[in-house]
């Protein structure tokens, strides 16, 4: 095997005609990888990003070769996956307003080219979800940028663009209501897509994971406050009271009691979501 290449949390190996996607336990904020791991956290990652590919399997197909014929150092962390050739787009669906988006539309009254009604707190519910696409920035070489769809179209052109935003707004429109009905609210997510060898658009990299996705407790949601979290926000609100770092990297270690609670969170959205005990 050779390794292609070492991303914030994957490591990519070629293997004969398929790639190995190895989640391992670093942990990113801000873009920079933090010297802190979080123990299970790759293991998480893959197992719910691999019952997510079963329950959505109708909605798009995905890269998933086999999760269980990969060398055994591995097993649980890594799939064993299809090449596709990645849009180079980063694919954001959003229900709820925060993060980037919140301060986008204080300022602008709109996320990525869509305008919102005035009023909109922190927390609200958008009127109907978004898509909201932005820049994929390698490693290192600097933060992602919001696209707005016409700047979609201009680098991908119209049917691609289109397609992603179907995709990506039917891939959250159903997560939500699986999400749901376990107590959860997925404010928003980020999806990756790619051409496979004939040409079908595939799901690749992870889904609907504390990761690529902001996750609430339903029962403590309400406009204007935020509620609990149960993703890595709770990591990057940890990062925001030290005021020793400035978001570039060398990032800080991680206290203990950060990172067993940091675990907690990524646990509990799992057995919450799956029903199952992690083990």
């Amino acid at each position: 095997m050779e390794l292609l290449h070492s991303g914030k949390v994957r490591d990519v190996y070629a293997d004969g005609e398929d790639l190995l996607l190895v989640a391992s336990d670093r942990i990113s904020i801000y873009d920079v990888i933090l010297p802190t791991p979080i123990p299970d956290k790759g293991k998480i990652l893959t197992q719910l990003s691999l019952w997510w590919f079963d329950q959505l399997a109708d909605v798009v197909p995905n890269h998933v070769v086999s999760a269980t014929d990969v060398p055994a150092e591995w097993q649980g962390r890594a799939i064993r996956c299809e090449r596709l050739e990645m849009v180079m787009v980063e694919c954001i669906a959003r229900g709820y307003l925060a993060g980037s988006g919140l301060r986008d539309y204080q300022r602008d009254g709109q996320i990525s080219g869509n305008p919102l009604p005035a009023g909109l707190v922190e927390s609200s519910q958008l009127p109907e979800p978004i898509f909201t696409p932005s820049t994929k920035e390698p490693v290192g070489g600097g933060h992602d940028a919001p696209l707005t769809f016409d700047e979609t179209v201009g680098r991908v052109g119209v049917e691609l663009a289109e397609e992603l935003r179907r995709v990506t707004l039917e891939i959250y429109r159903r997560g939500s209501e699986i999400a749901a009905a376990k107590g959860i609210i997925i404010a928003d997510t980020k999806i990756e897509l790619g051409r496979a060898k004939d040409g079908t658009l595939k799901l690749g990299d992870e889904l609907l994971t504390p990761d690529s996705s902001r996750f609430w407790s339903a029962d403590e949601w309400k406009p204007g406050s935020l509620p609990r979290y149960l993703d890595k926000q709770f990591l990057r609100d940890w990062s925001s009271k030290l005021t020793d770092w400035d978001r570039t990297a060398p990032g800080p270690e991680i206290p203990d009691e950060v990172v067993e609670a940091t675990r907690n969170r990524y646990i509990e959205v799992y057995e919450r979501l799956t029903g199952d005990t992690w083990k």
